[in-house]
């Protein structure tokens, strides 16, 4: 592997990186994007605000979202961000509400906040369970429910990009991650169709490795399986980024909903990924 996998775009580089797409394409809409802090998070922020998207963004740590907020700002982007956690289905109406009282309109919501940690699945406590579940698919369910709301209340267009993984194959040492992950894609393929005759369109992005400081989270055994798909290199957060904004306006994906979007390497058509490193038993030698 020829780069570093904890390591990922500055601000300053996400600020001037190429894009493929028209640069008002945002102009006089309002993004939310959740979990903006993190490394796909803070790259989606900044391509949206940098296509015209006034930011509104949230997460857990205060810190960490005042941080974003200067850097963003400090790049021309108009950013505010909202401390608070998307497991709470109340502080999650708050959120909705303040895009509409202080932002004046909400047009795309990006549901990006999630976590996992890797464990032998005989391990994970109920607490850990309910944590990633929690916040990979209620989460999710919770800001969709209530932003849909508003919309159909007002008569008004949306659209949704969910964050997810690779669904329908193993994911080994992170099995609170997959069920999570595959239930919210089922869900938006359910409400593509349900919220298709009040204009709103629902897609997922079906993410693969990226580099990210966020992989540091992963034992070193894990390394080997970086990589592992047909392109045989790590994807970007700009990659990513690029997806959201596209599948994201009405402009460029009206007529896309329902859909499963990989930006992944080709790893759902070939690879494995092993987030506890490769067990013996499945090391499998030419005879």
């Amino acid at each position: 592997m020829s780069v570093d996998p904890y390591a990922s775009w500055t601000d300053d580089e996400l600020a001037v990186l190429d894009h493929g797409l028209r640069s008002d394409l945002y102009s006089g809409q309002v993004a939310l994007v959740t979990g903006g802090a993190g490394g796909i998070g803070r790259a989606i922020c900044m391509l949206l605000g940098r296509l015209g998207a006034r930011i509104i963004t949230c997460g857990r740590n205060e810190s960490k979202l005042v941080e974003l907020e200067k850097s963003l700002t400090a790049h021309g982007i108009d950013v505010c961000s909202i401390p608070m956690t998307i497991r709470d289905p109340d502080q999650v109406i708050d959120l909705i509400g303040a895009a509409w009282s202080e932002c004046g309109g909400l047009d795309l919501v990006v549901n990006n906040a999630g976590g996992q940690f890797p464990a032998p699945a005989v391990e994970i406590s109920p607490k850990g369970w309910a944590a990633v579940v929690e916040t990979n698919l209620y989460g999710p369910w919770f800001v969709m429910q209530e932003a849909a709301r508003t919309w159909i209340e007002k008569k008004q267009p949306g659209s949704i990009v969910n964050i997810g993984t690779i669904t329908g194959r193993a994911s080994v040492g992170i099995p609170h991650t997959a069920a999570a992950r595959a239930g919210a894609a089922g869900l938006a393929a359910s409400l593509s169709v349900e919220w298709a005759p009040h204009n709103i369109r629902v897609n997922t992005i079906a993410v693969g490795v990226v580099r990210s400081p966020g992989l540091v989270n992963y034992p070193p055994e894990a390394r080997p399986s970086f990589d592992h798909n047909p392109q045989r290199r790590l994807g970007d957060v700009h990659d990513v980024a690029q997806a959201v904004a596209f599948l994201g306006s009405s402009t460029t994906a009206s007529y896309v909903t329902g859909e499963v979007f990989h930006v992944a390497g080709g790893e759902q058509v070939w690879g494995e990924y092993w987030a506890l490193g490769k067990p013996e038993y499945f090391r499998v030698e030419d005879s």
